[in-house]
């Protein structure tokens, strides 16, 4: 009886032992190390980058877990594509009209284009991507590629007219925006976001491109007071995922989250076209004057962007694969029943072609 007992303990041990190291391995967590310069306060974090980790850590049952570096906690904003290549960070979002070169055709997708929600970007930037721009990030998991929203041009002097540029220095996130500065008759400044407040608090530079949500975040509208509502398009941005790490993960959490950051803005409903009515709302309350273009200075506005694609394309290695991922961009765009205020008027009927 005694040696049933104690075989009868030993067996159950056994059972207990395999069950707790089965359940061990069935719960192990894997931790995503997401990096953003987006400051932690800023709506990029609250109302996209926060509720999409999350919904990814709710969706695979706690198997996916993250640890948030915002606010270039693991590196300045031009590193943060190299920070998910090298694996400092597993996961990140990236500008990359930053590192001026690096990506010359996706330079495009920060082209002059009426767009005033990033899940419509992001619509536009992932299927530009699938047809043109896969081979120049090679060695990395792209998650998701957009143009951001459209840009305004924010000055400290009311700027109407072409004339009123004439000799201002405008801080330009780079991309297609620091040569539609120079074609206005003002001088690009390229500079951090973080030194742009203490620069136009100063005088240092009169004033900024960049998009209403960035104008919150580093609190811009202290320091400017005018808007000039022509869209100036916006960089070129992204969601990627260190290759090896990528590798790593199970074939469902590969799924879960593609399925959710292929599109973030469109899964968590931040930064979507009723999130930027509200910031140029908010934006006007606090001071701040926006201004309407005439429709001649408007035309003669976008005219100026019109000539800096053509004179992009033919500065590309391979003009004319620079001139077909502009049609392709622009039949995208016209699908999309988005205005391509920056394609030459007279490329717009071969842009229909290269879209059918």
């Amino acid at each position: 009886m005694k040696r049933s007992i104690t075989g009868l303990a030993l067996c159950s041990s056994i059972l207990l032992l395999f069950l707790f190291i089965s359940t061990g391995v069935s719960a192990k967590t894997t931790n995503i190390k997401f990096s953003t310069w987006h400051p932690a306060v800023s709506r990029e974090v609250q109302t996209v980058w926060q509720p999409l980790m999350e919904k990814i850590k709710t969706e695979s049952g706690g198997q996916l877990d993250y640890t948030m570096y915002a606010g270039g906690a693991l590196g300045k904003g031009p590193a943060h594509y190299e920070l998910v290549k090298k694996g400092i960070s597993d996961m990140g979002y990236f500008t990359l009209t930053w590192t001026p070169g690096k990506f010359p055709l996706s330079e495009i997708l920060s082209m002059a284009m009426w767009v005033d929600g990033k899940d419509l970007a992001a619509d536009i930037g992932n299927e530009l991507y699938a047809k043109s721009l896969q081979e120049e990030f090679k060695g990395i998991h792209v998650l998701e590629l957009n143009g951001c929203i459209q840009s305004f041009l924010w000055t400290r002097k009311p700027v109407t007219q072409l004339a009123d540029l004439k000799g201002m220095k405008i801080r330009t996130p780079g991309g297609m925006q620091t040569r539609y500065i120079k074609n206005l008759g003002a001088e690009p400044v390229f500079m951090p976001l973080s030194d742009v407040y203490t620069s136009l608090d100063s005088g240092a530079i009169d004033g900024v491109v960049t998009c209403p949500p960035l104008v919150e975040a580093f609190k811009l509208y202290e320091v400017l007071h005018h808007g000039v509502i022509a869209t100036f398009g916006c960089v070129t941005e992204g969601v990627v995922y260190n290759q090896r790490k990528w590798k790593k993960l199970t074939p469902e959490m590969q799924e879960l989250i593609t399925r959710l950051a292929h599109n973030p803005y469109r899964t968590t409903g931040g930064l979507n076209k009723a999130s930027y009515s509200e910031m140029m709302t908010d934006l006007q309350q606090k001071g701040m004057i926006l201004h309407e273009l005439d429709p001649a200075t408007q035309k003669e506005w976008f005219k100026s962007y019109q000539q800096v694609t053509r004179d992009w394309v033919q500065e590309q290695k391979n003009p004319a694969k620079a001139k077909e991922v502009v049609l392709q961009l622009t039949g995208i765009l016209q699908k999309h029943d988005v205005t391509p205020v920056a394609t030459p008027e007279e490329w717009l009927g071969d842009a229909a072609k290269v879209s059918d």
